[in-house]
């Protein structure tokens, strides 16, 4: 079994290495964009630990995904929210897992159907390192290799806890 820590450790991980990037970058009003379902409980985790004034965004790429006449729709679609201009802002758009990096070219095509932001960071909290795109976050809590039979997920909201699982062949 693959030792994972637990979500409180990983997510105060990934607030202190999001701070010291937007620092280092010189970013002082991110605006933080979870990719649902598991993004948008780690956006609003973090939004609340870095003490951010301005609301969070949620994205639902349903629509952007490039697997969608394969795979349909998923029947939960629900609407993007992001309550607030992108064009010209610094959006830190903030997942999960990424693996083949595919989610997050469909929610970067998304995000620029709303403006052009001036500048799109990628925060994760576990990182496969399966890319299939030249996609890299630039935080990441705890980069992770599995087994072909196995993923992680996130689950929650209340409580959030990260599970292996079997997939079956």
């Amino acid at each position: 079994m693959t030792d994972i820590p637990e979500v409180p450790v990983l997510l105060d991980r990934l607030e202190q290495r999001l701070k010291d990037f937007l620092e280092e970058k010189g970013i002082d009003r991110p605006l933080l964009v979870g990719i649902r379902t598991g993004g948008v409980w780690l956006a609003e985790a973090l939004h609340a630990r870095l003490g951010l004034i301005e609301p969070w965004g949620e994205l639902d790429i349903s629509f952007y995904r490039d697997d969608f006449s394969r795979i349909g729709l998923n029947p939960r679609v629900t609407p993007s929210h992001l309550p607030f201009e992108t064009e010209d802002r610094d959006l830190v758009l903030v997942d999960d897992v990424i693996m083949s990096g595919r989610t997050i070219r469909a929610a970067m095509n998304e995000l620029f159907d709303y403006g052009r932001p001036s500048s799109i960071s990628l925060v994760a909290l576990i990182d496969l390192g399966e890319r299939e795109l030249p996609i890299q976050p630039d935080v990441a809590a705890c980069p992770l290799k599995l087994p072909p039979h196995q993923r992680v997920k996130l689950t929650g909201p209340q409580p959030l806890a990260v599970e292996i699982r079997e997939v079956r062949a």
